[in-house]
């Protein structure tokens, strides 16, 4: 069994279909910003510090995601309010969403970070509300999923792994692991 440091269930179900039966841990740390951290390093620290606050025998994976645009950093949003001004600050532009995944075994630790390019089409304020309205954007960086509702149809472009934008880079994940004998 595999222990995972996520409340994501877009996570938990992408590990299910592949390694089987999971517990999950709901990780209790701070995930604040460090001054002058950048994307890439916060979610490496966030996803080494979920998965350093399980302690079991059994294989540990901690993951975090962020999105980056224009030098800006979102992660899940606030409020409503806040949905909002994230996805208009997405519309029509590109960005870059960053996953960090740890898997811990016993004294053994495996850690990186993937990164995808995303292109959002321009979006109107209807279309943004009524995705706000689903409830959706609330719990996911960047305040959309890719996989689900309304936030299927915001994405013109992708340029990378898929599964990083969910939040689980899944196939590196598998390679990573298997590479390390961890599986």
């Amino acid at each position: 069994m595999i222990t995972l440091a996520s409340s994501s269930p877009r996570r938990k179900a992408l590990i299910e279909k592949f390694f089987g039966e999971v517990e999950i841990f709901h990780p209790d740390i701070d995930e604040s910003t460090h001054d002058g951290e950048n994307a890439y390093e916060i979610v490496s620290r966030l996803s080494k510090m979920k998965a350093l606050s399980v302690k079991r025998d059994n294989v540990v994976i901690g993951a975090d995601t962020i999105v980056e645009s224009a030098k800006k950093i979102f992660g899940k949003p606030r409020d409503e309010d806040n949905a909002r001004m994230i996805l208009k600050a997405l519309s029509g532009k590109w960005h870059t969403v960053y996953t960090g995944v740890c898997v811990i075994f016993k004294d053994r630790m495996l850690s990186f970070v993937e990164s995808t390019r995303v292109k959002f089409y321009d979006l109107d304020d209807q279309t943004i509300t009524d995705y706000i309205k689903t409830g959706s954007p609330m719990d996911k960086a960047g305040a959309y999923g890719i996989q689900e509702d309304m936030g299927m149809i915001f994405v013109e472009r992708i340029d990378g792994d898929f599964f990083t934008v969910i939040g689980l880079p899944i196939s590196k994940l598998w390679w990573e692991m298997k590479k390390a004998h961890l599986i």
